[in-house]
């Protein structure tokens, strides 16, 4: 009997429920190739769900998406609501709720025509970013006093654990060695300014002596901002907190395409986990077909690979990566002279 998939999906807002639709295209026709069944459930939590009746993450639907094996979220945001509030009610929610605490971001040049960096081709940008996903400045804990006066005070507290700090570290290693590639793992930080980070570095460097066959290197991150610009053949996998990776891996993103391009992994090892391109909604596009889908198509490749399905997720970079190396389109962003189904219709095409 074919082995089944149950997967959670989420379209959200804007853009999402386009791109996420040609995503499920993809992951349909592999399923078809690969002799596997999947089972999806829908759920319509966003903007408008929430304006029609109140409700932005029940309880009981969180238990229900909880049952499944991996989460496919479209894009959260829309500017009739307070910034934000979506975005804490359901991203937030899934990442917290069900304690995804490694967010993978690969950083892949497919061809050396998207990046704006002059020289550099493929085999100089290729690395993973694993990000903690769960504590630092985004847990929540933060306030506002005398808001609206000349005395205003607002904060907002980093928390770092051994237990969060120890779990993605050492999963980082993990990924390193079985990347295979260059065994090198660096560690981002700035310990030097953020002294809570030595908290990063002292258990940097108490993992890795488990690994002896792991190669390891401590940046700064600004010091890293620079060096991913001019040396990005440098890195192979790169581990830091949920603030620094944010930003490294947007900056990343720039370099091999744009976020029409990067896909993302929230991480549970052997719990449901979450698959999400990192572009916003996009509101002002949505329903145009005009979004780029590669970003979530090559999530759905991300999940398929968690899901233990790699020939299938293989297939469907290999498609990717094709119809790039073909440079049928010209850029990835909205103007790309493909509508979303077209670019859809194309990875289809390559699937084989």
């Amino acid at each position: 009997m074919a082995k089944t998939h149950r997967i959670a999906v989420i379209p959200g807002d804007g853009i999402g429920p386009e791109v996420v639709r040609e995503g499920l295209r993809v992951l349909d026709r592999v399923a078809e190739l690969e002799g596997f069944r999947i089972e999806r459930t829908k759920f319509p939590f966003g903007a408008e769900h929430y304006l029609k009746t109140k409700e932005v993450f029940p309880d009981e639907a969180f238990e229900q998406v909880k049952g499944h094996d991996a989460v496919l979220l479209g894009a959260i945001g829309d500017p009739r609501m307070a910034p934000g509030f979506l975005e804490f009610g359901i991203v937030a929610r899934l990442r917290f709720g069900l304690d995804l605490f490694a967010n993978m971001r690969p950083v892949k040049l497919f061809d050396e025509y998207l990046t704006p960096l002059k020289g550099k081709t493929p085999e100089h940008l290729d690395f993973v970013v694993v990000r903690e996903n769960t504590e630092d400045a985004y847990a929540g804990m933060w306030g506002q006093f005398k808001k609206g006066t000349a005395d205003e005070v607002a904060t907002q507290e980093i928390i770092f654990t051994r237990k969060g700090v120890e779990r993605v570290i050492r999963h980082a290693f993990e990924v390193c060695r079985a990347r295979n590639r260059r065994k090198k793992l660096t560690l981002l930080t700035k310990a030097n300014a953020v002294r809570a980070m030595e908290l990063w570095t002292r258990t940097f460097a108490e993992v890795g002596a488990e690994y002896p066959d792991v190669q390891r290197e401590h940046q700064y991150i600004d010091a890293a901002c620079m060096f991913v610009v001019t040396a990005p053949e440098q890195y192979d996998t790169v581990v830091t907190s949920n603030m620094f990776g944010d930003i490294f891996t947007d900056l990343g993103a720039a370099l091999v395409g744009g976020l029409g391009l990067a896909a993302s992994a929230n991480l549970h090892p052997g719990r449901v986990s979450l698959f999400e391109s990192i572009h916003g909604s996009a509101p002002q596009f949505a329903g145009q077909n005009r979004a780029n889908p590669l970003a979530t198509i090559m999530a759905v490749a991300m999940m398929l690979e968690f899901l233990g399905e790699a020939s299938g997720a293989a297939r469907v970079e290999r498609a990717v990566e094709g119809l790039i190396r073909a440079r049928t389109l010209p850029n990835l962003g909205m103007d790309s002279g493909f509508g979303t189904d077209a670019v859809g219709t194309l990875v289809l095409e390559r699937l084989g």
